[in-house]
Formats: structure tokens, C-alpha cells, sequence
């Protein structure tokens, strides 16, 4: 029995979050049509928040408890906004001129959206559990705000990647989970039903209908008072 244990294949936090590290470059990378790559090197840390220029973050739970934070410096959320507008076909004359546009708050909402789908889809399929997710918020900062989750975590693991784009400005994604692993009992099929291009195509379709929802005052105060803030 022990020899069979041994060969078992387990997931633990450090798979779940290069999974969430291949999402936000696999998305980011398809909707701005430039090269978005993270560090090789991952950061333990004690406390997980938004930081200035733009800080975006979103709960889910289900199989797994967790949030994730994604900080955004002016110059990165610049360029991220920019590119993807760009991508859509938007001309440049009519871009937002500023970070604090809500048309930016917005855009970065909905690629971070479009990055947690990516990433329970992939849980889905290949963990076989589900996690759900809430609606990304945006929030423009002077100043750091520290958050924690409202449900207590038992035994929480925090980590920090810095994420560069192809113009080396740098992003930081922060994740705040549950110490979990999972761990194969026997073989399935994990194989995708859908071309990911095309979900992803389908995802920023619909993104003109979900980015209004994404800066909704009651929700974010609502959300933010079940974080502590």
C-alpha cells in the first residue's frame, strides 16, 4: 500500500498558484497581443493587500478558500489598458489619458475576470473540484490597504510573484489559501472540450456587458466591509 502511495501525484499550493500565474500570462498575453511573463522566483509573505497605483481582487470558495490580489503600478495599467484597447480596435485618440479613468478600472476588471475564469476552469477540469468566484473589484489607491478574508483561514499560505510585461514594466499578483493538497487517486481525462483561444475570444465578447458591473459602488462596499476595510 505504501509503495502505491508513493506513486500517487499530488497538487499542492505551490501547482495552484503557477496554474494562476498561467492564467494571468495565457490571458493577458492573448488580449494585448504582447509577451507577459512572471518570475521564476515566488515570495512567502504574512499579509496579502492592494497597493497603489490600482489595486483589483477577488474571493472565491467552494473546493478551496482563497483570494487573490493583482497590484498594478500607473505606468503597467497604462499599458495593459492600452494594448488590449488597441487589440479591439479602439483608435488611440480615443483612449483614456489616465490611470484614474474608470475606463481603465474597468478594462483591468474584466482581463482579471477573464484570468479567475480561466483559472477555476482549469481547476475544474483538472483537480475535479469546483471553486466560484465573485465579481472582480477595482480600486484606485494613494495608499497600501491590507485585507484579509472574511471566512478565517486554518492554515493560510500567502505568496507573491512579480509578473513583467513586454515593456518590463512590472505587476505583482499576491494569493492568500488554504494549506490543501490534492492528490490523484487514478487517471481521467483532463483534456479541454473547448479550444482555449476561443473561450478567451468569447470571454472579451462579452466583456462590454460584464465591465459595467465591475466598479458597482454597493457591491464594492459591501465586499470591502466583509474583508475588514
Amino acid at each position: 500500500m505504501d509503495e502505491v502511495d508513493d506513486k500517487r501525484v499530488v497538487y499542492g499550493t505551490e501547482d495552484l498558484l503557477t496554474s494562476l500565474c498561467n492564467s494571468v500570462t495565457r490571458v493577458l498575453n492573448f488580449a494585448t497581443q504582447s509577451k507577459v511573463h512572471y518570475s521564476a522566483m515566488v515570495q512567502r509573505i504574512t499579509k496579502i493587500g492592494l497597493k497603489p497605483d490600482i489595486g483589483c481582487f477577488v474571493l472565491f470558495d467552494g473546493g478551496f478558500t482563497g483570494l487573490v490580489v493583482l497590484n498594478f503600478a500607473a505606468e503597467t495599467a497604462m499599458e495593459i489598458y492600452e494594448r488590449y484597447m488597441l487589440h479591439m480596435g479602439m483608435p488611440k485618440s480615443e483612449l483614456a489619458g489616465s490611470y484614474t479613468s474608470d475606463e481603465v478600472a474597468n478594462i483591468l476588471g474584466e482581463l482579471m475576470n477573464q484570468i479567475v475564469g480561466d483559472f477555476t476552469g482549469k481547476i475544474r477540469r483538472e483537480l475535479q473540484t469546483n471553486i466560484t468566484q465573485n465579481q472582480p473589484k477595482m480600486l484606485v489607491l494613494t495608499k497600501q490597504v491590507m485585507l484579509q478574508v472574511d471566512t478565517p483561514l486554518d492554515r493560510p499560505e500567502m505568496r507573491r510573484v512579480s509578473f513583467y510585461t513586454e515593456k518590463n514594466n512590472i505587476f505583482y499578483l499576491e494569493l492568500a489559501i488554504d494549506r490543501t493538497e490534492f492528490i490523484k487517486l487514478h487517471d481521467f481525462d483532463a483534456s479541454e472540450v473547448q479550444d482555449p483561444d476561443a473561450l478567451l475570444a468569447e470571454q472579451q465578447q462579452k466583456g462590454a456587458s460584464t465591465t459595467a458591473h465591475v466598479n458597482e459602488a454597493s457591491d464594492a462596499d459591501e465586499l470591502l466591509k466583509s474583508l475588514g476595510m
